[in-house]
């Protein structure tokens, strides 16, 4: 499985043409306790850093953009109801939505991880 992230601090993992998608520990970390996750609906299209959705925190509210393009095929509804997932694990139990990629070229507009490591440091 490989993971990538946007310079807007989302995350994709990708495993065989499917895309779970979240945000960053760091996103999280700056955002703070997180009370409310706005995700897609499912079956909805999106492109590549298009909104894909919104979180909002007790410090701000933001917008979720899509790391891929691609169908929605599943959403964490647990999110509905334990917003504060995202803060615990935010790139694991945390994620948003899986995404049916459809063009898996668009990885090479996403950094690795050792980029992400990288840009966090320049920021």
């Amino acid at each position: 499985m490989s993971i990538y992230f946007t310079k807007e601090h989302e995350w994709v993992k990708v495993k065989e043409g499917i895309g779970a998608v979240g945000i960053s520990e760091h996103a999280a970390h700056e955002l703070g306790d997180v009370t409310f996750v706005e995700l897609p609906k499912v079956g909805a299209v999106v492109k590549q850093f298009g909104v894909l959705g919104a979180i909002e925190s007790v410090k701000a509210a933001s917008d979720i953009y899509a790391p891929i393009s691609g169908k929605v095929v599943k959403v964490n509804e647990a999110l509905d109801d334990a917003p504060e997932i995202v803060n615990e694990s935010a790139e694991d139990a945390g994620w948003m939505a899986w995404i049916e990629i459809a063009d898996e070229s668009e990885l090479k507009n996403l950094m690795t991880r050792e980029q992400y490591d990288e840009f966090l440091k320049n920021i």
